[in-house]
C-alpha cells in the first residue's frame, strides 16, 4: 500500500524567507505557483497579510485585525508559476527589511454543486487537501456549501470582507458549538457558528451569524483536509514540563501553528526556514503585528515524524489544550522510499 499521496510538500506548500527592495521584486523558488500566500515582515512592526487567487491579488486581510478587504496595489501584484512578484509595500517589500512567506497551493476553479449556499468562486485542490472559497452570505439559519473536497475538512478559516468582524476558526477537535478567532486571543467561545452538524465529505455548515452567513454580506473561506504524510490538524494536551508532549503527525514538520483553546493565549507560528534547528524559537504570532520573537521560554522541536514541546510555556504546553495546524517539509514514509531524517 502508498504511505502517502504526497511525496514531494513542495508541490503544495513551502515557506520563503526574503529581504525586502523597496520596489517590485519577483520572489521565487517556491516550487509551485500558490494560489493563498500569506507574508510577515520579520524586522518591523507590520500586520500578517493574506492575499489569494479567488478574491485577487491586490485584495488584502490582515490576520491581526477585524477589519475587512484593503486594496494595495503595491503589496502582492502577480502570482507566477514558481512564487509572486511583491510590490513596494512595506508590508510586503519594505527596504532591507526581512520577511517570511508561507504559500499553499489549491487547483480547480469549477464550483462544486450540492449546497444550499453556493460558492461564487473557487481554487480547490483534492490531492492537498485545501480549498478556496468565496460567497456571498443570505443571513438564513442553517445553509451548507459544498466544499469538494472529497473528505471531511478538519479546520476552517471564514473572514467577512465587506465589514469588520473577527476571523471565524473551526477546528474538528473543538466542541462543535465552539470556534476560536484568529484575529485576538481570546480562549474557544460557544457561539455555534456551526448549526448542529459537523462538517461532511461533501458540505460545510453555516448558521446565521454575521461572523460567517450575514445576508448579501462577502465572505472567504478556507478549508484544509487531513492528508497522509502532508498536513495533520488535531489537538493535544500539555503537561507543564521542559519534556514536554509529543504530537504524532506521520511527518517532519515545515510549519506549525499552535493556539491553547481553553485559556487566552496568542496563536503561535513556527516553520523550518525561520528556525532551522532544534529547539525552534523562532516565534511569529498571525493575531499580532509583532517582529519576530526568538524568546527562549517557548520552544518545539520538529522531529521525523511529528513535533514536541519543550518549554514550560502557556503559548504552547501549560496543563490545557490546544489546537494545532502542520504541514510537512517530508513524509516520515513514501512511495518514493526515501525515509525522513530527523534534524
Amino acid at each position: 500500500m502508498a504511505y502517502t499521496t504526497i511525496n514531494k510538500s513542495t508541490d503544495y506548500f513551502n515557506s520563503k524567507i526574503y529581504t525586502g527592495t523597496g520596489s517590485s521584486q519577483s520572489i521565487t523558488g517556491i516550487g509551485h505557483q500558490p494560489d493563498l500566500t500569506v507574508i510577515k515582515c520579520r524586522t518591523a512592526i507590520e500586520s500578517p497579510v493574506w492575499t489569494d487567487a479567488v478574491r485577487g491579488v491586490t485584495n488584502t486581510l490582515k490576520s491581526d485585525t477585524s477589519g475587512g478587504t484593503d486594496v494595495i496595489s503595491t503589496g502582492l501584484t502577480a502570482f507566477g508559476t514558481d512564487g509572486f512578484t511583491a510590490g513596494g509595500n512595506d508590508a510586503f517589500n519594505g527596504n532591507s527589511q526581512n520577511y517570511v512567506s508561507w504559500n499553499w497551493k489549491a487547483g480547480t476553479t469549477s464550483i462544486p454543486s450540492g449546497g444550499s449556499l453556493d460558492a461564487t468562486a473557487v481554487s480547490i485542490n483534492t490531492t492537498a487537501g485545501f480549498g478556496i472559497y468565496s460567497y456571498t452570505g443570505n443571513g438564513a439559519g442553517v445553509r451548507s456549501i459544498a466544499h469538494g473536497l472529497g473528505a471531511i475538512p478538519k479546520m476552517f478559516i471564514v473572514k467577512r470582507l465587506n465589514s469588520s468582524r473577527d476571523w471565524a476558526v473551526y477546528n474538528a477537535s473543538l466542541p462543535l458549538a465552539d470556534h476560536l478567532e484568529l484575529n485576538n486571543t481570546d480562549a474557544k467561545t460557544g457561539a455555534n457558528l456551526w448549526w448542529s452538524s459537523r462538517p461532511t465529505s461533501s458540505l460545510i455548515y453555516f448558521n446565521a451569524d454575521g461572523q460567517v452567513n450575514f445576508n448579501n454580506s462577502t465572505y472567504i473561506m478556507y478549508a484544509f483536509t487531513d492528508v497522509q504524510g502532508y498536513s495533520k490538524f488535531g489537538s493535544y494536551t500539555g503537561n507543564e514540563n521542559n519534556d514536554g508532549t509529543f504530537v504524532y503527525t506521520g511527518f517532519k514538520p515545515a510549519f506549525l501553528i499552535i493556539k491553547r483553546s481553553d485559556q487566552a493565549q496568542p496563536w503561535l507560528l513556527l516553520d523550518n526556514k525561520r528556525g532551522t534547528y532544534n529547539v525552534n524559537q523562532s516565534k511569529i504570532f498571525p493575531n499580532d503585528s509583532a517582529v519576530e520573537n526568538t524568546d527562549t521560554s517557548n520552544g518545539v522541536d520538529f522531529l521525523s515524524n511529528g513535533f514536541k514541546l519543550r518549554r514550560n510555556n502557556g503559548e504552547s504546553n501549560e496543563a490545557g489544550t490546544y489546537i494545532y495546524m502542520a504541514f510537512a517539509e517530508a513524509p516520515l514514509v513514501g512511495t518514493n522510499n526515501v525515509p525522513c531524517t530527523a534534524r
